[in-house]
């Protein structure tokens, strides 16, 4: 990889309460994606944001907390406007392996895809990776709601673990999308009804109690949440109902 393209690609870290997890995962970064990485902080109260710019990351701090899609949101309004050709999201919690991040942004570097996601069923064993058996129950079924309704076919949707083009973020309306856990499946949603383009990388995900993981009742509130946007993708494809997100930005 030259060193041109190497300082467009940004690795963003949307991070709430991520002390205790972030130098593991900063240490995981291979040293060539080290130069451009920011982190957004959604109102932590541990010291991430001051942990952060000790590290050397730039750090943007949400004075109010903004939910998972809100902190999104600044992290990729802000890599672009700094230059970048190719985001990283990784979340901050030293969940997935961020050693894999060479294969994850490959395919759109080559021109074969406009985004790339981490899939946790195509890295084998995700229940001993200690992920809960109903959480990995939900994640099949919900995915496989998802392809019916796109019509294209992914193994996971839920993944944390994602690689976006400049065109993709550029392309979809992602600002109009929720500041809440669906924001995730809104992007793919986006990018389905826009024809852009998809690929998929093997990773191991961790469990352990400083990851970041949302409990049994807010887990539902998602799935029915992730059904609501692919109803909604239904009735805007189908032109049953306009939904302005799903427009071209």
């Amino acid at each position: 990889m030259n060193s041109t393209k190497s300082n467009n690609i940004f690795i963003v870290l949307p991070a709430y309460n991520a002390a205790k997890t972030l130098v593991r995962t900063l240490d995981e970064i291979p040293p060539d994606f080290r130069k451009n990485i920011i982190l957004v902080d959604d109102a932590s109260t541990d010291g991430t944001a001051e942990m952060a710019r000790q590290a050397g990351l730039t750090v943007f701090v949400h004075p109010r907390n903004c939910g998972y899609g809100g902190n999104q949101k600044t992290c990729y309004t802000q890599s672009l406007a700094a230059g970048a050709d190719l985001v990283v999201m990784l979340h901050p919690d030293h969940q997935y392996d961020a050693k894999v991040i060479p294969q994850m942004i490959k395919p759109i570097l080559d021109g074969d895809a406009d985004a790339v996601f981490g899939s946790r069923m195509l890295g084998g064993r995700p229940l001993e990776g200690g992920m809960p058996w109903w959480k990995y129950s939900a994640n099949v079924l919900l995915t496989a709601a998802a392809n019916l309704v796109f019509r294209r076919y992914l193994t996971e949707i839920h993944s944390g673990f994602r690689a976006y083009s400049r065109k993709y973020l550029e392309t979809v309306r992602f600002m109009e999308n929720s500041n809440d856990f669906i924001f995730d499946t809104e992007i793919i949603a986006q990018g389905m009804m826009n024809n852009l383009t998809f690929q998929e990388t093997p990773i191991v995900t961790r469990y352990f109690p400083e990851a970041s993981s949302i409990n049994l009742g807010r887990s539902i509130v998602y799935g029915f949440g992730i059904l609501a946007v692919l109803f909604k993708f239904w009735l805007h494809q189908s032109k049953l109902a306009h939904f302005k997100q799903f427009d071209l930005h």
